[in-house]
């Protein structure tokens, strides 16, 4: 608002003064309980010092979990030099690379025990922009999963080839007429969830690896009755390494989410056939 009076110049300003109340510092999200962010790497050594030094700075209060699956390029040992400087970053070092999917459970499993309240799921290349947390985090006051959607109102890609937004935007309208689920952007990897969430799915049986994973939690959270937030995000298309996207991820998802939507319809219609012969019990047919 501008000043009423122009004429009456304003007070010099003390940095000192300054505090985390100012309208530009972090916000404080103490209400939600503890929060980790989860980090999955596989040769990330050229990301991986910037992503948490970001996330480290949007969000301070929270914790950082690197997944990493054993990567050749050191990025495990990078990661290790992080967790000595730095009490709220810790490393999980795996055996080898199993997966997106498989990184994301054993970071989900590593930050229930540890007592963790909200569990972020993000990148390493920096395509989910760390600034754009507290947009997730406090739209999940009001829900139990939070997406960082890049197809809803204000959302966006960048860097990306057409082929690849095609790709995206039809996999999920095919996801959305499948399943009937209600989400512009099933498939994106930057979400948050409430721990109690996650406890509420089976994820022992979650056995899907990588790009339908996503798909797979959102599924199970809306079909166990539970809130599911889109926030739209800006997505920007890795500068360093080398994406994980393949052609066999692609065909795992499309095939998956078809056999989902065929039993979907099947359990649809057994319901309304048992809702029918109700139905003409009580009319003494």
């Amino acid at each position: 608002m501008s000043d009423p009076n122009p004429s009456v110049p304003p007070e010099p300003v003390d940095p000192a003064d300054q505090t985390l109340e100012s309208p530009g510092a972090p916000e404080d999200f103490a209400d939600l309980g503890k929060i980790l962010a989860i980090i999955p790497t596989y040769n990330e050594s050229g990301n991986i010092e910037r992503i948490t030094a970001r996330v480290r700075a949007a969000v301070p209060s929270a914790h950082i979990l690197v997944a990493d699956d054993n990567s050749p390029d050191g990025t495990g040992k990078i990661a290790d030099s992080l967790a000595d400087e730095d009490d709220h970053i810790h490393v999980l070092h795996r055996l080898g690379k199993e997966g997106l999917g498989a990184a994301y459970l054993a970071g989900f499993t590593w930050g229930i025990e540890n007592g963790f309240d909200v569990l972020i799921e993000m990148d390493a290349d920096g395509s989910h922009a760390p600034e754009q947390l507290p947009l997730l985090l406090d739209a999940l006051r009001n829900a139990d999963l939070v997406l960082g959607s890049r197809w809803v109102p204000g959302g966006s890609v960048s860097n990306w080839p057409k082929s690849r937004e095609i790709l995206s935007r039809g996999g999920n309208w095919y996801t959305r007429k499948a399943l009937v689920l209600p989400l512009m952007d099933a498939t994106g990897g930057y979400r948050a969830y409430r721990t109690n969430t996650l406890k509420k799915i089976d994820l022992d049986g979650v056995g899907s690896a990588g790009y339908i994973f996503q798909v797979d939690l959102a599924y199970r959270v809306i079909q166990a009755g539970m809130r599911v937030v889109e926030v739209p995000i800006s997505f920007t298309e890795r500068e360093i390494g080398t994406s994980k996207m393949s052609q066999s991820i692609v065909t795992e998802a499309l095939w998956k989410v078809t056999v989902w939507g065929f039993r979907e319809r099947m359990r649809s219609a057994g319901r309304q056939r048992i809702r029918s012969a109700k139905a003409k019990r009580k009319q003494g047919w």
